[in-house]
């Protein structure tokens, strides 16, 4: 899978799609963000083993080879916010999102246990760091788990960016408006839903603040945010991003609110 990648950065980014992975600056350095061209190589090649079938609600065991470009299994991993492989898991119309960690079992092979809430289409989108690799690599692999799937939930977005999940309340906002190709601030602001008095202790999680994934509606193109302060305590946390194509997103943010992790999802339109 051809990887395409912008700029160094401490705040990672990733943007995978048929062509692979990119990443924003990392930090508000001017100098920095000018630099966005995009550079390609080839880093990493994978083998995604899956039984024949695959049942709704039943424990599956998903291995994953990861290879380097002369097709040899990759011996060692970096650590990257806590763990050496970083899996999402989405159904093909977004309405199911996981966010796991596969155990490194040694000469390029990571596994997994896990569950699929229904029957349909799923894709798993693999983020490591081989060491001594010049940066990230992205590797994807579609299941389908048996069964009539449930009717797709549409996917479009949000007349309003304040919800609340699990008695919190989230507002999602943008320094500007949302645009394809383009460095943007995207903030999460927290409160207690009680109360609404802001969240001001939120815990780090996986390393940092938060984190943040979006993923198009054509589950084309992936994007892995991290804090652009990870040492924040809330309410707000930001997130630099660049959404590399037009389109409607779903966004997740994933935050630490008193030892519970919390998942809230937002969809927008990126102009």
């Amino acid at each position: 899978m051809k990887k395409i990648f912008l700029v160094p950065l401490f705040i990672s980014c990733l943007l995978i799609s048929a062509c692979g992975a990119a990443r924003v600056p990392m930090n508000t350095d001017k100098k920095q963000m000018m630099n966005m061209k995009p550079v390609s190589g080839n880093e990493t090649l994978s083998e995604w083993s899956t039984p024949d079938s695959i049942t709704a609600n039943q424990p599956v065991t998903i291995s994953i080879l990861i290879k380097d470009k002369h097709n040899k299994p990759i011996k060692e991993f970096e650590t990257v916010s806590t763990k050496k492989m970083h899996l999402v898991v989405v159904s093909k119309d977004l309405s199911y999102f996981a966010h796991i960690h596969p155990t490194f079992k040694g000469n390029g092979i990571f596994e997994i246990t896990t569950k699929f809430p229904a029957s349909g289409d799923y894709k798993l989108i693999a983020e490591m760091t081989p060491v001594g690799a010049s940066d990230y690599s992205i590797e994807d692999h579609w299941i389908m788990v048996q069964g009539i799937p449930p009717a797709a939930v549409p996917i479009e977005p949000d007349t309003t960016l304040t919800k609340i999940i699990d008695g919190t309340k989230v507002t999602l906002s943008f320094d500007e408006k949302p645009t394809a190709k383009k460095n943007i601030d995207m903030n999460f602001t927290l409160y207690n839903a009680a109360s609404n008095k802001p969240i001001k202790n939120l815990k780090q999680y996986l390393g940092t603040v938060g984190h943040s994934v979006a993923i198009d509606r054509d589950v084309k193109q992936f994007m892995h945010i991290h804090p652009l302060y990870p040492k924040a305590k809330g309410p707000k946390v930001v997130f630099m991003t660049y959404f590399p194509t037009k389109g409607v997103y779903k966004v997740w943010g994933q935050f630490n609110v008193n030892g519970h992790i919390l998942t809230v999802p937002f969809v927008i339109n990126v102009n």
